[in-house]
């Protein structure tokens, strides 16, 4: 039997007396490897804020004893990028460093053994030698990798990626998604994303999420079932490169290719 991390029951979250999500009811299990699509608007957003806690909602979201730790959750978060204050000043090492607040609280003192292991990660992300540079000063692809180091630094029970490739390159889009396999063998993994065609060849399983949620337990969605996701047809083709194709439609969709 599979364990729940987190448990969600009768989730509704409404802003401005609109609704973006109605009586959610999912489950996330200590070996997922979930990617979450669905249209803009759809509620992809408002499901992981509530998760994280950071947008009111009415309903019950149980975590389980194994993914506390103290007064927190072992859970790493990686915001897009968009979403990040790049005129803050701080460089890329604290940035990744304050991945270990919830632990150390906003005025904790970092250990050389912290600042060595944020060193060893933005090494393994191949911008080492941006540790000391303010954020100000690097890419959009840059500091997403910094930001996928701030979100695996505490080595979490699971890992919440918010649209993690919108701003790099095809070279370490690859490289990233080989890296989230990885870590998907020591964690659990909750993805959202637009790119249907990448993101069903890497994760396990799949949450549709158009107000409603339906979860889906394989990689691969049939015509019948994005027809009842209100989604439209995907036809997913074996090949070097996988792809979708998506038909003609007039409402909202579970996503779009890049």
């Amino acid at each position: 039997m599979k364990k729940s991390l987190i448990s969600i029951r009768d989730l509704w979250v409404e802003y401005d007396n609109t609704t973006a999500l109605e009586g959610v009811n999912v489950d996330i299990y200590e070996d997922d490897f979930l990617g979450i699509i669905g249209p803009n608007g759809g509620g992809k957003s408002s499901l992981v804020k509530a998760i994280m806690g950071t947008t009111p909602y009415r309903g019950k979201i149980e975590f389980a004893d194994t993914l506390r730790r103290g007064n927190h959750y072992k859970i790493g978060y990686m915001p897009q990028v968009s979403e990040f204050d790049m005129r803050f000043p701080i460089s890329i090492r604290e940035v990744v460093l304050s991945g270990l607040q919830t632990e150390k609280g906003f005025f904790g003192r970092y250990r050389a053994v912290d600042k060595r292991r944020a060193d060893e990660l933005l090494d393994k992300m191949g911008i080492a030698e941006l540790a000391s540079n303010p954020i100000g000063e690097v890419s959009g692809g840059q500091m997403q990798r910094a930001l996928l180091c701030r979100a695996i630094i505490s080595e979490p029970k699971l890992l919440i990626l918010d649209e993690p490739t919108n701003f790099v390159d095809n070279r370490f889009e690859y490289e990233f998604y080989n890296m989230v396999r990885q870590l998907s063998d020591k964690m659990a993994i909750v993805m959202v994303s637009h790119d249907l065609g990448t993101i069903t060849s890497v994760v396990k399983s799949i949450l549709c999420v158009n107000r409603s949620v339906h979860r889906h337990d394989s990689n691969i969605l049939t015509e019948e079932q994005l027809r009842n996701y209100n989604c439209p047809i995907q036809v997913l083709s074996h090949g070097h490169i996988p792809h979708t194709v998506l038909e003609h439609h007039a409402g909202d969709c579970c996503g779009k290719i890049h």
